[in-house]
């Protein structure tokens, strides 16, 4: 059996993983490279996919208690 944090520091790695995503999206779209339109299209659909993302994470990982108990209902909500 897992410890008691598990699922809250498994989304905050995951949390950390969109985060540097969205990072390299942002400078790929900033940067003056010869990328085609649908390139750029696809990194800023991409892009918006990721923040979306996020911000479901840290909802996720906000509404997780310190001391997580036994009934873990609330992890259904965030896998």
């Amino acid at each position: 059996m897992r410890g008691r944090g598990w699922i809250k520091a498994l989304r905050q790695d995951e949390a950390r993983e969109v985060l540097a995503r969205i990072a390299e999206l942002e400078r790929d779209l900033i940067a003056p490279t010869l990328q085609g339109r649908h390139r750029r299209f696809e990194a800023g659909h991409e892009l918006r996919n990721a923040k979306f993302r996020l911000a479901r994470l840290e909802e996720c990982i906000a509404e997780m208690p310190q001391n997580i108990g036994a009934s873990g209902s609330f992890a259904a909500r965030c896998l």
